[in-house]
């Protein structure tokens, strides 16, 4: 039976039978497209917590915490996206998703947080010990579907929206769910109770664009247009090895680039690489295929950039 949260558009699918064959390597490994790609994590940078103690109040500052954390600060309030500061991510201490790079800073070292933005339930996107230590009051936003696992796991105040519905977090800036394709689970018998989403947030006369996780999908132009542009993007770049069973899901460098196309947008930062090895892909090379695609449309690499884990960005 067909949930509610089903991608409304038709996209190649996969079974549990196809991840376990992948997982047991019986079914075939791919080639990595660059053989000689090192393998190794995202370069970090270590936060001075001084650099992110107070948010800008006319322009937006944007660091990224690895894989899909950020936290974002503009119009005096701070957000973070998917924080995950945990060792793993996965609901045991499994060897084969431990982090690889350290978050840039403690968490203890982040300045008030003013809400939660999360896009998902996946445990490298919702992680609740990292939910926890920052406060079972603090305020959290996330899709349809997921109230009652945070009320459940003690949160108090949580806020659910449905794709393209909006929240106006203070007078001048306002968030809205956007859609992605995807899907969400924490265990094997609650596949799509709850849906997935981007964010965009608007204000200071900006537009900021978390994209979440998502295979690539018609619903970026949508995007593009409905807010007229993206002055910053957080897209998607790895997990996307084998392509026939990540594609539904994750997309790869050229498929991003096109997402940074379609999405009007001014400029990105490459996300989900370098922090949790996922899938079979070599560690490195996401950013190398992100620059031969940006090569590829003729657009300047300082467009879409893959930075270090703890580097900071400035929209003004």
């Amino acid at each position: 039976m067909k949930s509610p949260f089903d991608n409304p558009w038709p996209h190649k699918t996969h079974g549990f039978s196809d991840i376990l064959g992948w997982k047991l390597g019986i079914s075939a490994r791919e080639k990595p497209r660059i053989p000689d790609a090192p393998n190794r994590g995202a370069p970090l940078l270590t936060l001075d917590p001084l650099q992110i103690a107070q948010a800008p109040i006319q322009t937006w500052r944007t660091t990224w915490l690895g894989h899909a954390s950020f936290l974002v600060q503009g119009g005096g309030i701070s957000l973070l996206i998917d924080p995950v500061f945990s060792d793993h991510c996965a609901p045991l201490p499994f060897p084969s998703l431990k982090r690889k790079v350290a978050p840039p800073c403690l968490l203890s070292e982040l300045p008030h947080i003013d809400a939660i933005l999360l896009t998902h339930t996946h445990y490298d996107h919702l992680d609740l010990p990292t939910l926890r230590q920052l406060g079972q009051t603090i305020p959290l936003f996330l899709p349809s579907g997921h109230k009652a696992l945070l009320k459940k796991s003690g949160f108090s105040n949580v806020t659910e929206l449905a794709w393209w519905d909006s929240h106006d977090l203070t007078d001048n800036i306002r968030i809205t769910a956007v859609p992605g394709q995807h899907f969400t689970s924490r265990s094997p018998f609650d596949r799509n109770t709850g849906h997935w989403c981007g964010w965009v947030i608007e204000g200071v006369e900006k537009k900021l664009w978390h994209a979440g996780d998502s295979g690539y999908c018609p619903v970026f132009s949508d995007i593009g247009e409905r807010f007229d542009g993206i002055d910053l993007a957080m897209i998607p770049i790895g997990a996307y090895q084998p392509r026939s069973i990540m594609q539904a899901m994750h997309m790869n460098p050229d498929e991003a680039v096109q997402a940074f196309i379609d999405a009007k947008c001014q400029r990105a930062i490459a996300m989900h690489w370098g922090t949790f090895q996922l899938t079979d892909e070599p560690f490195g090379e996401p950013p190398i295929l992100l620059k031969q695609a940006m090569d590829k449309k003729n657009l300047p690499d300082h467009r879409f950039v893959a930075g270090s884990i703890g580097e900071i960005w400035y929209v003004s």
